[in-house]
């Protein structure tokens, strides 16, 4: 931890980056990180350098470089000021587990890592580069997505593979008659689809994760279609697989 960083210190995302930019270490050309805790040598491990090993090299193609803050907590600000970093564990209903976004041309993330377990550091990470990925990769990859999608409402797919991807399939099975018609709800489930699916993606290449079963989840067939997609548009690192099988062929 800085110096400059005290225990009282309470900054905004955008000034703390600011603050701290030139402290970044990097992890490579397009990754770098800066602990504003103290932290071990193995939590750095598990909190940055596993989890960007694990994502697509194509990824440097598509996003700007991206700088990962690991904060002790975070804070929902009352302005517009942007979220806070504290060493002070906030209120519940103002704690923030992540906060992103663009200064000049690259790419911050904060992640809440104080009293948080790993995986769920993890999910917020991914999470947020795969809802920034959906608008920034080609048209042509992301109407292969689309189109895959299209297919699954054609063919009356039920379940997803989130929350927020579930309620807007909800919302558009209720509302719309014919669910191929381009209309802004439809657009807005199929970018959720997207970012849900994308984020468990990247989350599996990093670690081994249970998807849940139950009466929402996707069907088996239609997710494993989904990620071999994602496969195809953004390839694992070397040593790294989707499926668990793929491991064993290649031991």
């Amino acid at each position: 931890m800085s110096s400059s960083l005290s225990l009282t210190s309470r900054l905004t995302v955008e000034v703390f980056a600011e603050q701290f930019q030139r402290e970044m270490v990097p992890l490579n050309k397009w990754f770098s990180y800066f602990p504003a805790l103290p932290l071990e040598d193995s939590q750095i491990q598990q909190l940055v350098q596993e989890p960007a090993a694990a994502l697509p090299p194509s990824l440097n193609d598509v996003l700007p470089p991206v700088r990962v803050v690991l904060a002790p907590y975070l804070e929902r600000s009352n302005n517009k000021s942007g979220d806070v970093v504290t060493f002070d564990k906030p209120a519940e209903n103002r704690h923030v587990s992540a906060s992103s976004f663009e200064q000049g041309s690259e790419l911050y993330f904060f992640l809440a890592v104080k009293d948080v377990e790993v995986a769920d550091c993890h999910y917020s990470l991914y999470n947020g580069l795969a809802s920034l990925l959906y608008y920034r990769m080609k048209d042509s990859q992301r109407e292969r997505f689309n189109r895959r999608l299209r297919e699954e409402l054609a063919n009356e797919v039920h379940g997803e593979v989130e929350e927020k991807s579930w309620r807007l399939k909800q919302q558009l099975l209720r509302r719309q008659t014919n669910l191929l018609r381009d209309t802004k709800l439809q657009r807005e489930y199929i970018r959720q689809a997207f970012e849900d699916t994308a984020t468990l993606y990247l989350h599996g290449l990093c670690c081994d994760i249970d998807v849940e079963t139950g009466p929402r989840q996707l069907p088996t067939r239609y997710l494993r279609k989904r990620l071999e997609l994602l496969r195809e548009l953004f390839p694992p690192p070397e040593g790294f697989a989707v499926f668990p099988e793929e491991l064993g062929r290649r031991e």
